[in-house]
C-alpha cells in the first residue's frame, strides 16, 4: 500500500508539475549532495507556514540532536551570502539550542514560489501545522497556485468542506486565531464562533469555553443561546415607526411584512405561501399603483 505520506506528494505535484517533484521523498534526498554549512550562515524561512514551534517538543528534538546529531539534512537555498530554510526548520532550532556549530544540508537551486511549495508540502505531510497554519497553508497554495478548493482537497487527502471549514477559520479574530494556535481552544469551537456576529459576543463565549471547559458541543449551544436572545432583542428593539409601516402594509397585502432598514436604505420582505397567493399580492399591489 502507498503511504498517506508519498501520496499526498505526488498529489500536490500533479497539480502544481515541475522540477521539484520528489523532493521530499526520503530515498531521493539520500541521493542528494549533503554538504555541512556553519549553523550562522543558515537563516529562517519568512514564508515558513510553520509559525508556532512547541517547546517541549523542540527540547526533546535538541537532545536527541545532541545525542545522535541531525539524521536528515536541512533543505536550504541560497540568499547572497547566506542560505534560506527551504524544509526543516524545526531541526534547525533544535540544532541552535543543542549549540552545534556546523548543520548537515542539501543546497537546492529555486525560486521564491517553488520555496514555499516545498515548505507548504513538508509540513502538511508531517502534519506538523496547528489549524490557523494549516487554513494559511491551504489558502497559500489556493491564492500562489490559483488552485479550486476540491484541488487542493485532492492533494492534501481531505475532503473539500474540511479545506472550505478550515479556510472559514481565518475570518475569527486575531484573539480567537491566538487561542485555537495556542490549542486552548479547538478548531470545533471556532467554527462554532463564527457563527456569532458580534465581537462582544464571540469573546464572551471563548472566556466560558475556557473557563468552564466547554466542549464543542456546549459551545455550539451557548452560541445558539446567544444568537435567539440577539433576536428577541433585535424585535423587541424595533422602531415604532417601523412597527406601524409594517402593520399599515400587512392590512393592504394580507399577509406578513417585514421592513429591514439600514443607513443606506433598506428593503421590505413580503411572505407569500402559494403561486395564487404570489399573483394575489401582485394584483393588490398593482390595483394600489
Amino acid at each position: 500500500m502507498v503511504s498517506r505520506k508519498r501520496g499526498l506528494g505526488r498529489g500536490l505535484s500533479a497539480l502544481i508539475p515541475d522540477e521539484s517533484e520528489g523532493y521530499l521523498f526520503e530515498e531521493e534526498v539520500k541521493n542528494e549532495k549533503v554538504v555541512e554549512l556553519d549553523i550562522n550562515l543558515i537563516v529562517s524561512n519568512k514564508d515558513q507556514p510553520r509559525k508556532e514551534f512547541e517547546k517541549e517538543s523542540l527540547e526533546e528534538l535538541r537532545d536527541s540532536i545532541k545525542k545522535y546529531g541531525i539524521i536528515q539534512p536541512i533543505v536550504v537555498r541560497k540568499i547572497d551570502d547566506k542560505y534560506e530554510i527551504i524544509a526543516g526548520e524545526r531541526r534547525w532550532r533544535a540544532a541552535k539550542e543543542a549549540n552545534l556549530s556546523k548543520v548537515p544540508c542539501i543546497v537546492k537551486e529555486v525560486d521564491d514560489m517553488e520555496a514555499i511549495k516545498i515548505a507548504l508540502i513538508e509540513n502538511i505531510q508531517r502534519q506538523d501545522l496547528n489549524p490557523i497554519e494549516e487554513a494559511n497553508a491551504f489558502k497559500t497554495l489556493m491564492d500562489n497556485f490559483r488552485l479550486t478548493q476540491e484541488e487542493v482537497a485532492d492533494a492534501v487527502g481531505k475532503s473539500r468542506s474540511y479545506i472550505a471549514n478550515s479556510i472559514r477559520l481565518l475570518n475569527l479574530d486575531k484573539e480567537i486565531l491566538d487561542y485555537v494556535s495556542q490549542g486552548k481552544i479547538t478548531a470545533g469551537h471556532g467554527k462554532a464562533l463564527l457563527g456569532v456576529k458580534n465581537k462582544k459576543d464571540r469573546m464572551n463565549i471563548v472566556k466560558s469555553i475556557v473557563d468552564k471547559n466547554l466542549n464543542v458541543r456546549d459551545t455550539e449551544k451557548l452560541v445558539s443561546k446567544v444568537k435567539t436572545r440577539k433576536s428577541e432583542e433585535k424585535i423587541i428593539k424595533k422602531d415604532p415607526f417601523v412597527e406601524e409601516v409594517e402593520e399599515k402594509l400587512m392590512r393592504i397585502l394580507g399577509t406578513k411584512v417585514n421592513l429591514i432598514s439600514s443607513k443606506k436604505g433598506g428593503k421590505i420582505e413580503i411572505e407569500f405561501y402559494s403561486d395564487e397567493d404570489l399573483q394575489r399580492i401582485i394584483e393588490v399591489i398593482t390595483d394600489e399603483q
